[in-house]
C-alpha cells in the first residue's frame, strides 16, 4: 500500500480526512501527523508540509495565496519576503481564527481556487495596491518579462479596478516594461521616475564604430548611461578586464557613465537621484529638465 505521503502527493498535496480514511485508519493518520509527515491545516483537512507556509495558509483558511505570497510563489522579485502569508478569501467568508496570516477579502475565481493561488496578472495588481511604487514596479516589470502578462492586459485590468490602491496600480502599469532585466534596475528606474526625470530608456544600445554595448538606462540625447550594479562579482581577471574595457569604450564614445550598487539604490536613494541630476545638469549646462511634477508622470516612451 502506498504511504499517506504518496497518496497526498498524487492528490496535489492535500486531502480531506474522508478521502484518506478510505485508504488508512484514523490511528495511522494521527501517527503520520505526529511524525510530521502530514500537517492538519484545518478541521478534517490534511496537507504535506512541503507545500510551504503560503499554500498551507491558503488551505487553512480555504482561500488562495495572494499579494506578496503569490508573488514569491510565482518567482516575482520582492525587496524582502513577507513576514506572514497573504491569503485572499471570498467576500462572503467570515473571519476565523487560525495560523498567522494577512487576510484579504475579495472575489476568488474558480481557477484561482483550484490552484490555490491568484493569477500572475491579479498578483501584479494586488501588489500594486499595497507596495511602494518601486517595489510594485519591480513586480510588474518581472511579470511582463515572463511573457505571461502583456502591457495591454495590465492596462485593461487597471481600468476595471476598483477600491484602495487603484491610482498607484495605474501608475505602475503606465511605467512597467518587459525590458527591465532585474529587480535592482526596476528600483533604480523608479527613483528617477519619482524625481520627474524624462528621456531615460531601459536597455539602450550604444554603437560607436565596431563597439556595441547595451546599458541598463540611457539618455540618448544627453549620452548618459546609468548602470545598476548587483552583487555579482567578476569571476576572473578576464571578466574584470572586459568590464573595464566596456566602460572605457562607452566613455571614449562620448557617454557619461554612472554606476550604482544595490546598497546605494536601496539605502541611499536621495544621493543616487542627486548624482543623476548633477550629471544631467552637467550635460545641459545647468538648464532645468522637465518633469518636476512627480505625482502623475507622463507615460514613458518605453512603456508604449
Amino acid at each position: 500500500m502506498d504511504s499517506l505521503v504518496d497518496v497526498l502527493a498524487r492528490l496535489g498535496g492535500s486531502a480531506y480526512a474522508a478521502q484518506l480514511l478510505q485508504l488508512t485508519t484514523e490511528r495511522k493518520l494521527r501517527a503520520a501527523v505526529r511524525r510530521g509527515e502530514l500537517e492538519r491545516v484545518a478541521r478534517g483537512h490534511y496537507a504535506l508540509p512541503s507545500l510551504g507556509p503560503h499554500r498551507l495558509a491558503a488551505l487553512a483558511y480555504d482561500g488562495v495565496a495572494s499579494h506578496l505570497s503569490a508573488a514569491e510563489l510565482l518567482g516575482l522579485p520582492l525587496l524582502k519576503a513577507p513576514d506572514k502569508p497573504h491569503v485572499t478569501v471570498p467576500v462572503t467568508r467570515r473571519s476565523r481564527r487560525g495560523r498567522p496570516a494577512v487576510l484579504h477579502w475579495a472575489p476568488v475565481m474558480p481557477d484561482e481556487r483550484y490552484a490555490r493561488i491568484t493569477t500572475m496578472l491579479r498578483t501584479v495588481l494586488d501588489c500594486s495596491r499595497i507596495l511602494p511604487f518601486g517595489e510594485a514596479l519591480a513586480v510588474a516589470d518581472a511579470a511582463l518579462r515572463t511573457g505571461h502578462v502583456s502591457a495591454s492586459e495590465l492596462e485593461a485590468a487597471v481600468v476595471s479596478m476598483r477600491g484602495v490602491g487603484r491610482p498607484l496600480a495605474a501608475r505602475v502599469a503606465a511605467a512597467a516594461t518587459p525590458l527591465a532585466e532585474s529587480f535592482l534596475e526596476s528600483m533604480l528606474r523608479s527613483l528617477l521616475i519619482d524625481a520627474g526625470m524624462t528621456g531615460l530608456e531601459p536597455q539602450v544600445v550604444v554603437q560607436d564604430g565596431g563597439f556595441v554595448a547595451r546599458v541598463d538606462l540611457g539618455h540618448r540625447a544627453l549620452q548618459i548611461a546609468i548602470e545598476a550594479e548587483g552583487y555579482a562579482f567578476h569571476g576572473s581577471a578576464a571578466d574584470f578586464a572586459a568590464d573595464c574595457r566596456r566602460y572605457d569604450d562607452l566613455v571614449a564614445a562620448g557617454w557619461l557613465v554612472l554606476r550604482f550598487t544595490y546598497q546605494q539604490v536601496i539605502s541611499d536613494p536621495v544621493w543616487v537621484v542627486d548624482r543623476v541630476m548633477a550629471a544631467m545638469s552637467l550635460r545641459t549646462g545647468g538648464l532645468a529638465l522637465g518633469g518636476a511634477d512627480t505625482g502623475h508622470p507622463e507615460r514613458p516612451s518605453w512603456a508604449a
